[in-house]
């Protein structure tokens, strides 16, 4: 049974952030202009006919999905099993506490990216006992085999690779919009489901128990309905969560940045002049790995802690423009809008590569690289050179979306820890009692992440030592934890 004894209070409020991320971003930008495509085996143009226009059905007769092809639920399932391999904390969890089906009775509608790895987390919301309707949270970044496996297995998943804008609301409308069954939880990633369901279904919303949501751009939207008196039920912040910031965004970031760098350009780290704009956890991954390498590597910052932390580091910390003349390679990680602009394009030397590894395509100002005088030429999946009329060329990735998920993939062992959180985070809100929670935005107890932490360590055969009780009263600690306090 999963328990957390003595913590199973109100989660501690998080404050609004602000400054670094723009709270103002239109609901379609965040998603449908962001390009976060994992890699997947089946490309989105192998058939013209839209799955709008399909009838398809499962080995059991149901129609009630939406996929590019259902025919190849097979090879998804295999993906998926193969996920599985890697997280077996959030496969733990599913056999610790399917016996007692604590997501009983739960009617879930998710918007997150479809992939095997949160297959597998949908897969475990179901043995949990829950029923859940699913649609993508990005136009590019669905697996198509992966949701036709889901198709088969009974989900009612609405998701294809290369969904046009109309097809991204018309998928969440079919999430939310069904006769006989009506949501009471929310599983987001990015803000636009909940968004929808509060504009354009405001009874439902009223009736849902609780949203988790798991982007900063969903968090912040969540703040700002809160701020507005407008948030009517619950929600948690499982973005500023430690297992999600310090393991998905730091280490995720630290091996991903390489991967997705290697197979877009086969270029070789060592000695290139890297410029990082932001020393975020995210920036910090990508530093890291990059010095590893052999990479001289400067760093941009706002933040004049972040910024003292970069140099302690060993790098150098400078304005964009002081370098952008020399630098090989441009990345960028601050969540902000226009870091790269125009005027730092047209000053880059010849043949710098150009990526994103923040949360969506505002960070480089590629719009203003679509104009006459500049001529692209895609030169393999993924990667644009954009040629000026002296004939130097810039290398951009992903058209400026994001990198890791765009041109590679995710280690899966961090999307486990992800998505073990958002399991417990829904566990918790759908079984609140009444009061427990009121209509605000709260952030994941100490206690929770601590055993999101524990349930993954078996994997690298780790042994905690225990606290003796005097040890412990010295302290002011329970043996058990939570070690860290809320403002953590």
């Amino acid at each position: 049974q999963i328990q957390f004894a003595d913590d199973m209070q109100e989660f501690t409020k998080f404050p609004t952030k602000t400054g670094r991320r723009s709270l103002s971003r239109s609901i379609s930008q965040s998603s449908t202009d962001s390009y976060s495509s994992a890699a997947s085996y089946t490309d989105s143009s192998d058939d013209e006919v839209s799955p709008r226009e399909k009838q398809q059905t499962n080995s059991k007769g149901s129609s009630n999905f939406c996929v590019k092809n259902i025919k190849q639920a097979e090879f998804g399932r295999r993906e998926i099993e193969i996920a599985e391999q890697d997280m077996s904390a959030l496969i733990s969890l599913r056999k610790r506490a399917q016996g007692e089906k604590p997501l009983a009775g739960a009617k879930i509608v998710g918007c997150t990216h479809i992939t095997a790895q949160t297959a597998v987390l949908i897969e475990t919301l179901c043995a949990l006992g829950a029923q859940c309707r699913w649609s993508a949270c990005n136009i590019y970044s669905t697996q198509n085999e992966v949701a036709a496996a889901l198709a088969e297995a009974g989900v009612a998943v609405f998701a294809w690779k290369g969904e046009s804008e109309d097809d991204f609301w018309w998928c969440i409308d079919r999430c939310v919009n069904v006769d006989g069954w009506q949501a009471n939880m929310i599983l987001d990633d990015g803000g636009d489901l909940t968004h929808w369901v509060y504009k354009k279904y405001p009874n439902v919303f009223k009736k849902i128990r609780g949203i988790v949501e798991e982007s900063v751009t969903g968090v912040h939207r969540l703040y700002q309905l809160s701020k507005a008196g407008k948030l009517c039920v619950p929600a948690m912040n499982v973005n500023d969560s430690v297992t999600k910031q310090k393991f998905d965004n730091l280490y995720c970031c630290r091996e991903s940045i390489l991967d997705g760098l290697k197979r877009t350009t086969d270029v070789m780290f060592g000695g290139k002049q890297v410029v990082v704009c932001g020393y975020g956890e995210v920036g910090k991954g990508c530093c890291a790995a990059l010095k590893a390498l052999g990479a001289i590597v400067y760093v941009t910052e706002i933040d004049p802690i972040c910024a003292l932390q970069a140099c302690m580091d060993g790098f150098r910390v400078v304005k964009l423009s002081e370098v952008i003349r020399q630098v090989d390679v441009v990345i960028t990680c601050t969540g902000n809008k226009n870091v790269v602009t125009r005027e730092h394009l047209d000053r880059m030397k010849n043949s710098c590569i150009v990526c994103n590894m923040g949360h969506s395509n505002t960070e480089i100002d590629v719009t203003s690289l679509r104009t006459p005088e500049l001529t692209w030429e895609r030169v393999r999946s993924q990667v644009d050179h954009v040629i000026w009329p002296d004939g130097k060329r810039v290398v951009l990735l992903a058209e400026g979306r994001l990198l890791n998920l765009s041109c590679s993939t995710v280690p899966t062992f961090v999307l486990s820890i992800t998505a073990t959180t958002q399991a417990l985070a829904l566990i918790e809100l759908y079984n609140a009692p009444e009061g427990r929670y009121k209509q605000d935005v709260y952030l994941l107890p100490k206690k929770m992440d601590e055993y999101v932490a524990s349930l993954h360590l078996p994997s690298f055969d780790a042994h905690l030592t225990e606290l003796t009780d005097d040890q412990a009263k010295y302290l002011g600690l329970n043996k058990n934890g939570p070690f860290k306090p809320n403002y953590y």
